[in-house]
């Protein structure tokens, strides 16, 4: 093989790679775009369930005697 054709072979690889590379980059971007988007929604329902919790008074402390059941 010539000089010049094993030149134009590796750039021809390398432009190949370079493509492959490119489009794994978008696909990763995207994966964590849609992680970022699921984390937030998550992060907001446990935002949501804190304040029912704090709504409904199950924040403050109870004895076990008040989970003993009358019969006792």
């Amino acid at each position: 093989m010539e000089q010049s054709e094993l030149i134009d072979k590796r750039l021809t690889d390398l432009e190949v790679k370079s493509g492959f590379t490119e489009d794994l980059l978008d696909h990763l971007n995207q994966l964590v775009a849609r992680q970022q988007q699921q984390i937030d929604l998550l992060i907001n329902e446990v935002i949501q369930l804190r304040q029912q919790v704090n709504d409904a008074g199950g924040g403050t402390f109870r004895s076990l005697h008040d989970e003993i059941p009358p019969h006792y």
